[in-house]
């Protein structure tokens, strides 16, 4: 296969990105959910503050409305969803449109729950959906350096999130090495310092958290832009 440009290449590694962010908060939704009804009506103020997002709702219903179907709230799930199917539509030929249809079909599903009456049920096609998209894009997408990219940019995003919301360390060790060996793959400029930061913070162990900050913002500068 070719050589993938610059430009198609950051395509690559945002849809990997904009699409694990959707399914990954939308999973995480679910459990905050759980405790706005049974426990604390206000736990959305503390996902927002996780996630590094503003807190600009004014109760828990105006968060599950607009964090889950406002286009106009840039952090909503709705928003990213589209921003991937934005970045898909431009990579189309690289990633068949049958794999793009799945993110479509997230979509459409994700906008129907908007007015469902049973809107958890949707959004639960939604992941599946998700899930979709990535088995077919393991079938579907021959470049493997696509392939490759676009895992970089989910599994940046899912370790990012997972930092954020506490997920166990084996879970971020277990990404982390699936970020890894996808990276050793692809030929994205990477800053090396901050690899060898994340190397050092995740060989503490589960004591990693005393170093959150520093995994953060290794993350987020980790690609030469």
């Amino acid at each position: 296969m070719g050589i993938i440009s610059v430009e198609r290449a950051d395509h690559l590694f945002w849809i990997g990105r904009y699409t694990e962010r959707v399914f990954t908060t939308l999973v995480t939704f679910f459990d905050f959910y759980d405790q706005m009804i049974d426990v604390d009506l206000e736990a959305y103020k503390d996902f927002c503050e996780k996630v590094a997002i503003p807190d600009i709702y004014r109760d828990r219903e105006d968060f599950n409305r607009r964090y889950l179907f406002d286009r106009t709230d840039p952090n909503s799930v709705c928003s990213n969803l589209e921003r991937a199917y934005d970045n898909g539509i431009v990579i189309r030929d690289e990633i068949s449109s049958y794999t793009l249809a799945y993110l479509q079909l997230a979509l459409d599903h994700l906008e129907a729950a908007a007015g469902s009456a049973a809107p958890h049920y949707d959004l639960q096609q939604v992941i599946d959906y998700i899930h979709a998209f990535w088995g077919c894009a393991d079938d579907r997408v021959d470049d493997e350096e696509a392939r490759n990219i676009m895992k970089c940019g989910k599994y940046l995003e899912r370790l990012d999130l997972y930092l954020r919301l506490g997920y166990p360390f084996r879970l971020i060790e277990k990404e982390y090495s699936k970020f890894v060996n996808r990276l050793g793959r692809v030929r994205l400029p990477y800053d090396p310092v901050c690899k060898a930061k994340l190397d050092e913070i995740f060989a503490m162990g589960p004591w990693w958290t005393e170093r959150r900050g520093e995994a953060l913002s290794a993350l987020w500068n980790f690609f030469l832009r």
